[in-house]
């Protein structure tokens, strides 16, 4: 049985579930948000959302824990947020931003401009002494991990000296350099 699937998903105040042929709506505070869904039942009562499914087959309880974990990050974004730092390691490696615009010098010829989703909000923190953050926040916690992965995939952080960007918090795992 699915551990995931069978817990059912409790609707904080302010959050409104809707199921209509095959799609989940969910409207909140901070957003909206659809998922369409098949090979599952999604049933809304007493402010929780319940995720059966039909038989025992491989690819049923596959989706059966998928859908619930879906449900519940929608239902979280719309009341409380994703949010995702991100960390530039390295001399001369900053960031700012202006509006929706990010603009990173990490070390090559030109400045890397991205213009960020409208549904994500970027803000960047320059401390003296302090690695440069990039915030990301929004809504959509599969919005906010992309955008994250496609600022992070421009320099991955090296083994070695640990340069590069990378998640706040995150473990770099260190190699030894040459011996002489």
């Amino acid at each position: 049985m699915s551990r995931i699937g069978n817990n059912p998903v409790a609707i904080p105040s302010g959050v409104e579930v809707k199921v209509a042929d095959g799609e989940i709506n969910v409207e909140g505070k901070l957003g909206k948000l659809v998922q369409p869904f098949s090979d599952v039942e999604i049933r809304v009562e007493d402010n929780e959302v319940f995720v059966t499914r039909p038989s025992d087959s491989k690819d049923h309880r596959a989706k059966h824990g998928l859908y619930r974990s879906l449900v519940n990050n929608m239902i979280q974004g719309v009341s409380v947020g994703w949010t995702k730092q991100l960390e530039l390691v390295g001399v001369g490696y900053r960031a700012s931003n202006q509006g929706q615009k990010l603009d990173l010098a990490l070390g090559f010829s030109h400045n890397i401009v991205i213009d960020v989703a409208p549904e994500v909000k970027v803000e960047t923190i320059s401390e003296k002494g302090k690695n440069p953050i990039v915030k990301l926040t929004s809504f959509d916690k599969q919005l906010v991990g992309q955008v994250a992965a496609k600022i992070r995939a421009f320099r991955k952080p090296e083994p070695y000296k640990g340069k590069g960007i990378k998640f706040v918090g995150e473990i770099i795992r260190r190699k030894a350099g040459k011996s002489a």
